[in-house]
């Protein structure tokens, strides 16, 4: 049933010209969310341990111990947090919905919050411990609060449009979802002869699907790509011209030119948009300009 339900989807999507992501990549990151989920869930486990055990009793506080406890919880959330960024970039939710997008991406944002926020007041409001003891234990909470949050944040989040959109473009210049990327990049490419992996070395080439080069972790489709598509030295795409101005007039099926436009830099796509209309070729001989008849003057006769 669920196969079924797959293929209607699919193919619903295909025809509208959208993307949706396959069973095998829902499966994949179905299995990323559960381990991220554990991995939370031991994080917020040790925080309640660490506050009913040593911070809530009226006893004296092992400092080492609880800066420990504090390390691994940030270690335990912030593995948690890569799972689930992983899994988004298999599987990325719909920017339909504004504030599930953003709750979905930044997710390891919020735990890191839960995980660290209680632990740090609780720590400050103990009266078994003293002013250093409470600025040692909090600096430090704080300060690996602060450092597990910044890097479970999502700064380039993947959507199902964009995928979408990429998707379309690519699959419209060159007749195939593959697209090139360096292992070190944070941009993948319509062919693998751009400047930007010129100098790539081969072991770090890589090429596959845009759900691919999003799945290892490269965050979009260049914004030049109108560029590499023209250039006679790059990709050098035949009929370049008219792919580029059908992709960016949303003359492509799925791709509006509103969403065409979110691909590429304005200077390209204000070039292509704006560029006068080339005069047609005619085959009648170019007429040079007349030639003024010579004057002559006549030189009087004498008479006499």
């Amino acid at each position: 049933m669920a196969g079924k339900k797959y293929d209607r989807e699919k193919a619903n999507a295909v025809a509208e010209g959208n993307w949706v992501p396959s069973p095998e990549a829902k499966s994949k990151s179905l299995w990323f969310r559960i381990g991220a989920i554990v991995l939370w869930a031991v994080a917020i486990g040790l925080e309640i341990f660490v506050i009913v055990k040593y911070l809530l009793p009226s006893k004296p506080v092992n400092t080492w111990l609880i800066i420990g406890l504090i390390v691994a919880i940030g270690v335990a959330a912030l593995a948690g947090s890569f799972l689930w960024k992983k899994a988004n970039h298999i599987s990325p939710a719909s920017e339909k919905n504004k504030v599930a997008f953003w709750v979905q991406n930044q997710l390891g944002v919020i735990i890191t919050v839960i995980a660290f926020l209680p632990l740090i007041v609780l720590i400050f409001l103990d009266k078994d411990m003293d002013g250093k003891q409470k600025g040692i234990l909090g600096g430090v909470a704080i300060a690996v609060a602060v450092a597990v949050g910044l890097l479970s944040a999502d700064y380039h989040p993947v959507s199902q449009e964009q995928i979408t959109r990429e998707r379309n473009v690519v699959q419209e210049l060159t007749g195939q979802n593959e697209v090139w990327w360096s292992k070190s990049g944070e941009k993948f490419h319509v062919c693998k002869n751009v400047g930007a992996l010129r100098n790539t070395k081969p072991e770090n080439l890589r090429s596959g699907t845009v759900e691919k080069a999003h799945e290892d972790g490269i965050n979009e489709l260049t914004k030049q790509w109108v560029s590499e598509a023209r250039s006679p030295k790059q990709c050098n795409i035949p009929n370049a011209d008219a792919k580029i101005e059908a992709i960016l007039n949303g003359a492509v099926p799925g791709l509006s030119a509103d969403e065409a436009k979110k691909t590429v830099d304005e200077g390209e796509a204000a070039e292509v948009t704006q560029a006068p209309a080339s005069v047609p070729a005619t085959n009648a001989p170019a007429t040079s300009p007349a030639k003024k008849a010579p004057t002559h003057t006549r030189t009087p006769v004498p008479v006499g």
